[in-house]
């Protein structure tokens, strides 16, 4: 376990090191309306989050975890209440036809990525207490289907597609490896997946970007330019890179590089071997991740490491897939490397949950004692 720890520490770190110096790196040909740099400002407000969401992980691991279980409901409905309030005039800020920011002095706040981690607490909460019920189709599907379902319901109508698909991937995780049936899981995600389809087909953003994902030469001037330009950049770099600061796509040809499309500057700069290495880093997370959910001390800690592993694994693998061009757009940022206080803090809340759950576990125990073994995957067979 000591190893899991120490391992996810480290990448966890270097992964932020390198979000901060590819920030800075990204947006210093940026400006203002009143053409005046703005990336020394842009890195230090990530710089303040980053110290916020480092505080927050070391709170988070330092407590015990089985706090959250008496915690679950305020902390679910508080975020449902902060989700609420960006359909509020003069409270919700709206930006490119989404509401999904809180106005804050200095700084804005996006109730959504607080949502992520209280789903996945709540739905953990649940699990547990209805362990010995989860095959069942309506303790094990429709009644948490009612829990994440006013969460992202929220989260849809902002709107925020990709965050709902990716909650609805990591909330189906936690209840498969809860022990709900996997053909109770596919019946609802056929029914899921033909509504979000049907969503689509009337929302001319989001089918314009499914377009341009399948037929990119047809839209090179519009919706496909960022996913082209990035692969543009990522071919540039080569084996690795033209050098920190010297690349050429972030001069306006990638608009959100600074963001969701880092990676594609990271692939310019650094080359091969520094993508090569941030995929392998998401990999050791998403290992190191995994092995405290194993030795997990109770089916609660088990689901919330296997929630918050999920979320960050996730992500980091559709974000990747956009900038590859592999996925059509979905707007998510890249875990501890995007610009992004809210989804920062939310991510170091999330490894210091994993922290506190590695804390507790106890190696000598390899099966937990208050679940059937069969309820959790990830448990190791007793010798």
């Amino acid at each position: 376990m000591k190893v899991a720890v120490t391992t996810l520490a480290i990448c966890v770190t270097s992964l932020l090191t390198l979000g901060l110096v590819m920030l800075y790196s990204s947006s210093m040909v940026m400006v203002d309306k009143h053409q005046s740099p703005i990336g020394a400002n842009m890195l230090q407000m990530q710089l303040i989050w980053c110290a916020l969401g480092f505080v927050a992980c070391l709170v988070t691991a330092s407590l015990d975890y089985g706090i959250l279980r008496k915690l679950v409901w305020p902390i679910f409905i508080l975020t449902l209440v902060l989700a609420a309030l960006v359909f509020v005039p003069h409270v919700g800020l709206k930006i490119n036809g989404a509401r999904r920011w809180i106005r804050m002095p200095g700084a804005t706040l996006q109730p959504s990525e607080l949502i992520k981690i209280s789903l996945i607490i709540a739905v953990a909460w649940y699990a547990e207490r209805s362990q010995r019920k989860m095959r069942t189709f309506l303790r094990g599907v429709l009644v948490p289907g009612l829990i994440i379902g006013t969460a992202l319901g929220l989260v849809f109508i902002e709107p925020d597609r990709g965050t709902t698909i990716l909650m609805a991937g990591v909330t189906a995780t936690m209840l498969l490896m809860a022990g709900v049936r996997w053909w109770h899981l596919i019946s609802v995600g056929v029914v899921a997946v033909a509504l979000l389809l049907f969503s689509f087909k009337h929302d001319s953003m989001r089918s314009g970007r499914i377009s341009a994902w399948l037929h990119p030469e047809a839209h090179s001037g519009g919706a496909a330019l960022q996913a082209l330009e990035a692969k543009k950049a990522i071919g540039a770099g080569g084996l690795v890179g033209v050098g920190l600061g010297n690349g050429l796509q972030k001069n306006g040809f990638v608009p959100e590089i600074q963001s969701d499309f880092i990676f594609a500057n990271i692939g310019e700069e650094l080359g091969l071997i520094a993508t090569f290495s941030v995929v392998t880093a998401f990999f050791l997370i998403m290992c190191c991740g995994f092995q405290i959910a194993r030795l997990a001390h109770d089916q609660f800690g088990c689901l919330l490491a296997i929630g918050v592993t999920s979320l960050i694994s996730y992500q980091a693998l559709i974000n990747l897939g956009v900038v590859t061009s592999l996925l059509p757009n979905k707007g998510l940022a890249l875990p501890f490397i995007s610009a992004g206080g809210s989804s920062l803090l939310v991510m170091l809340i999330g490894v210091g949950i994993l922290i506190s759950v590695a804390r507790q576990a106890d190696p000598l125990k390899k099966i937990a004692t208050d679940f059937a073994p069969d309820a959790n995957p990830f448990a190791a067979k007793a010798t």
